[in-house]
């Protein structure tokens, strides 16, 4: 895996179903560009919870966690002064996401991971 920060952070969620076409459309055209433009954002992605079904211990097993959030964005970042930013903050505000998208979201859970290897 080509990571060139050394802070993850992820953007979890779940949508109303009915503003589910609304919030990707928001999130891959408006909301994910601002925050790549934002200095100190290296990468943005996007994800969607499916399954888990895995051989674990010789068997076959399906991972289940309760009230994971079903949508996620995982973006690099320098470092966790990025999110503290003038650029960051107004990012985050523009377009549609504050009034049209952002009023549908629920478990939103944002987490913040620093990198620990030394293997670059």
């Amino acid at each position: 895996m080509s990571v060139q920060g050394n802070y993850l952070l992820s953007a979890n969620m779940d949508v109303a179903p009915e503003k589910e076409d609304l919030f990707n459309e928001v999130y891959d055209e408006e909301h994910v560009p601002a925050v790549l433009r934002v200095p100190g954002v290296l990468a943005a992605a996007r994800f969607k919870t499916e399954e888990l079904t895995m051989m674990l211990g010789g068997e076959r097993r399906t991972i289940v966690v309760e009230g994971e959030p079903k949508f996620s964005a995982i973006y690099e970042i320098e470092s966790p002064e990025v999110m503290m930013s003038k650029e960051w903050a107004e990012a985050t505000e523009l377009g549609r996401w504050p009034g049209e998208v952002r009023p549908y979201t629920a478990n939103r859970r944002l987490v913040l991971r620093r990198r620990i290897d030394r293997g670059r």
